[in-house]
């Protein structure tokens, strides 16, 4: 007998509990709450040759960028290829395996074609989206969502999911009026929808609008906070809304509880957590002990290389904590990975490699050289993935460093161009207000 999904497409392989037990985890994932792994688990448990149980398996390893889910997911890739499939299972398996090879662009491209062809497909919208964001194409992250919701209906299962997605994708290509509305739909639709909290949380990083982001998240903090994969993330939201207003303690305090404190070892975590505390820093807040705390969670990371965004916030806690040795451990394995053919050859190439060069400038007192790299890479920095509002890392380090080098010219003219884009941002017109006091004193 053939299953049919809650989508409308056939499965292979499946029994009836080994499909409810894959929508589960379906549904876990479009979420990100919960724990989706185990539930595919449990589904391939039911049934060992239900093809899309193991093509999930794959993308829930590779989508968190963690270098020991590389060989899980291309595992896995491997049964599937070997299992009875569909067109739309072997589109599936070869997508995902092109991703665990390193071949992101054609990924892409693959579950592109995907969603043309079956657009009621989440989990293809879904991983899409995350190798859109991964890759910095903001364009994509709009128009993947875009070119499906005239196929939609929002009875189907995972509408919320696609309304989220669309906001995020509207979000990143500066839509913002609708990218909230559809935010906010999104999770009346479904509260627990993570990725659409954090959409509307974007939208008002980029307004400026630190007071309306706080009033988002904080009152429904247990909300989407709860068993989520994106507690992490949107809570390093929280705390730049914070940092926004000036609110240094609070925004450590959120640091202590639910960023860097945590402990978390996951990659997309210990992102967040080099984020934040280089932020502090650039303010000047010492956080010094932090830095040892997160670097030591880092260590096992640093001759990964596999993601050159990653990279830069590997090498944000090594310099941060003074830790040579990993400094060159990173630098090592960015060398090897610019010899590969890999995609992340060109991210760490174009991106990844100055990057983390300009970061140990900054770091040993050559604001000169940090900057002139910064200038060098920020207008494409977006090739190495992240959203806008990750990369602004780059802006604010670039803009310190012309304030510490007492190159007035140059802070003056970054300053303004911050104040002219975020002309009510109190941070922005604290930086303009040194640029100024910079270029008085003469």
């Amino acid at each position: 007998m053939v299953l049919i999904d809650a989508q409308g497409h056939r499965v292979s392989g499946a029994t009836a509990q080994s499909l409810q037990a894959w929508e589960q985890a379906a549904h876990e994932m479009r979420r990100m709450v919960d724990d989706p792994v185990a539930s595919v688990e449990r589904s391939l448990a039911l049934a060992p040759e239900m093809t899309m149980a193991h093509v999930l398996k794959a993308w829930l390893h590779l989508l968190g960028t963690e270098p020991d889910g590389i060989p899980v997911a291309r595992a896995a890739c491997e049964v599937a290829s070997r299992l009875p499939a569909d067109d739309r299972e072997r589109r599936h398996v070869e997508a995902a395996r092109a991703v665990a090879e390193g071949r992101w662009r054609e990924g892409g491209l693959r579950l592109e074609d995907l969603s043309l062809r079956y657009p009621h497909d989440t989990l293809a919208l879904q991983a899409g989206h995350q190798v859109d964001f991964f890759r910095g194409d903001s364009r994509m992250l709009r128009e993947r969502m875009a070119r499906v919701l005239p196929s939609w209906d929002p009875e189907v299962p995972g509408w919320h999911a696609v309304l989220g997605m669309h906001a995020f994708g509207l979000e990143e290509t500066g839509d913002y009026a609708l990218a909230e509305a559809q935010g906010r739909h999104a999770v009346e639709l479904e509260p627990r929808d993570g990725w659409a909290w954090h959409a509307v949380a974007h939208v008002h990083e980029m307004r400026s609008q630190p007071h309306a982001g706080i009033d988002w998240l904080e009152p429904a903090r247990a909300t989407w906070a709860q068993g989520s994969a994106l507690a992490t993330h949107n809570t390093w939201h929280l705390a730049l809304f914070r940092l926004e207003l000036g609110e240094e303690d609070a925004a450590l305090q959120l640091y202590d509880e639910a960023i860097g404190g945590t402990g978390s070892g996951l990659v997309l975590d210990l992102v967040d957590a080099s984020a934040m505390l280089w932020r502090l820093k650039l303010r000047g807040v010492d956080v010094r002990e932090r830095w040892s705390a997160l670097a030591d969670r880092w260590q096992a990371l640093a001759a990964a290389s596999r993601y050159a965004f990653n990279d830069l916030h590997a090498m944000l806690a090594f310099v941060g904590a003074d830790r040579v040795q990993p400094q060159q451990l990173v630098l090592q394995a960015q060398a090897r990975a610019m010899q590969g053919d890999a995609d992340n050859a060109l991210f760490t190439r174009e991106v990844g490699s100055p990057a983390v060069q300009a970061i140990q400038s900054f770091a040993r007192g050559d604001f000169a050289a940090a900057a002139a790299t910064l200038r060098g890479i920020r207008h494409h920095a977006h090739r190495f993935g992240g959203s806008h509002a990750q990369r602004d890392l780059l802006d604010l380090t670039l803009i310190e460093a012309a304030l510490r080098g007492h190159d007035a010219p140059l802070a003056l003219g970054l300053a303004a161009e911050r104040l002219a884009r975020r002309p009510h941002s109190p941070s922005a017109q604290r930086l303009a207000q040194r640029a100024r006091a910079l270029a008085a004193s003469g």
